[in-house]
């Protein structure tokens, strides 16, 4: 019987202009084989190992016996916001406005929103390749044309300035930006973002910078985009430094003429934010918290120190050492496998074969992504070691 059926109404066109998402197919395939009895070590998808700290649970369960469970502003509750801007201040040293700052569902949302307010359709948004899928997604979600610029090892997998001057064109409407990358791990260095943000304002067009995994920075300071000018639009989210992955909870900052925009969209196709994960939030800026939080972000610092140097003994070429993230983007060409020339098949063989789940790049863009993988060390430090030992076995080491 063929479970497969014909819609009986016709979807709309932008639905196949949305790629299936392969980290989640080989999330389906793992615990396919979990559930007949094996034993899978996940190093595919992008959540941290950690939960959220035990204050700011205690502040969700605060938050549902004393009934703060309703419908907040579409912006957020006005708490957060300030305790977001006060975090800017002391991580960053910038003075950004609370009324900047946009509550949203996750990071996900924020770009949905982003996306809504400033592309129209068949507007093209520069972004580089490879990046994180969604990101394409959104803009085509928007009936706008994502354009994917190849950006290699030499570029740190980055857009350029010179790529902006060189691509921009009329019908080109800004650039949609992550530092640190997914799936790299690499920042933009900062005198370049400003290099780009700067050709983009000569330009009349819109910068959007994802910032969520800005917290996981490792060798540098962090610098933000919003050092650059208050057009800047960046995304921030609780999933990653703060650990709040299943919370939906996440930021928008932008520049102070569109803040009416983005209110109307988010009340429209929003409402708002969890009530409740916003309150919980709250909690993340106390000392205590940020204290595990630091602690947790050099855990992830060992484990980079770890993870990169033991690829590179099992074959794989780690072109750039990811600065921040949880990431590694490896090239697999010189692995001694006989799927190695194909990253697709080379991921299906560690799983089949080493009970190792890693991710083929062919998600991340279309310039060579058969060539490299994505591996998260979002994980134990000694599921990390056992996989090594499984992936020396399976290359013959």
């Amino acid at each position: 019987m063929n479970l497969v059926a014909e819609p009986l109404v016709r979807l709309a066109s932008r639905v196949d202009a949305i790629a299936p998402f392969h980290v989640m197919e080989m999330s389906k395939e793992a615990a396919a084989l979990e559930r007949a009895g094996r034993d899978i070590i996940r190093l595919g998808i992008g959540e941290p190992d950690f939960t959220a700290p035990e204050r700011v649970i205690e502040a969700a369960a605060d938050a549902l016996r004393r009934g703060t469970t309703q419908y907040t502003g579409a912006l957020g509750i006005a708490p957060l916001r300030e305790a977001i801007a006060a975090h800017y201040a002391q991580v960053h040293g910038l003075n950004i406005d609370p009324a900047r700052i946009v509550i949203t569902a996750g990071a996900s949302a924020a770009l949905l929103l982003a996306c809504a307010a400033l592309v129209d359709r068949d507007d093209e948004v520069l972004m580089p390749d490879p990046c994180y899928p969604c990101n394409r997604h959104f803009v085509a979600a928007a009936e706008g044309k994502p354009v994917l610029v190849p950006s290699g090892p030499a570029a740190r997998f980055q857009l350029t300035a010179g790529d902006i001057e060189e691509r921009w064109n009329d019908r080109t409407r800004g650039v949609l930006l992550a530092s640190p990358s997914n799936p790299t791990g690499t920042s933009i260095e900062p005198a370049e973002l400003e290099r780009i943000i700067e050709a983009v304002r000569a330009r009349g067009g819109f910068t959007i910078v994802d910032e969520i995994y800005q917290g996981l920075s490792y060798d540098a300071k962090p610098v933000s985009a919003l050092s650059f000018g208050d057009d800047v639009v960046t995304v921030n989210s609780f999933s990653k430094y703060f650990n709040m992955t299943g919370w939906r909870l996440g930021w928008l900052v932008v520049p102070p003429a569109m803040i009416g925009a983005f209110e109307k969209l988010a009340q429209n196709l929003f409402i708002c934010a969890s009530a409740v994960a916003q309150h919980a939030a709250l909690a993340c800026f106390e000392p205590a918290t940020l204290a595990i939080y630091e602690a947790r972000r050099l855990e992830f610092k060992r484990r980079r120190d770890y993870i990169v140097p033991a690829l590179q003994t099992l074959g794989f070429s780690v072109p750039v050492v990811p600065d921040g993230a949880f990431y590694v983007y490896a090239n697999c060409r010189d692995v001694a496998h006989l799927a190695a020339h194909d990253s697709d098949a080379l991921t299906k063989a560690m799983l089949h074969d080493a009970g190792v789940v890693l991710v083929p790049g062919m998600d991340f863009g279309v310039h060579a992504p058969r060539e490299y993988i994505r591996l998260s060390y979002a994980t134990a430090y000694g599921k990390l070691e056992e996989a090594v030992d499984r992936l020396g076995r399976l290359f013959g080491h």
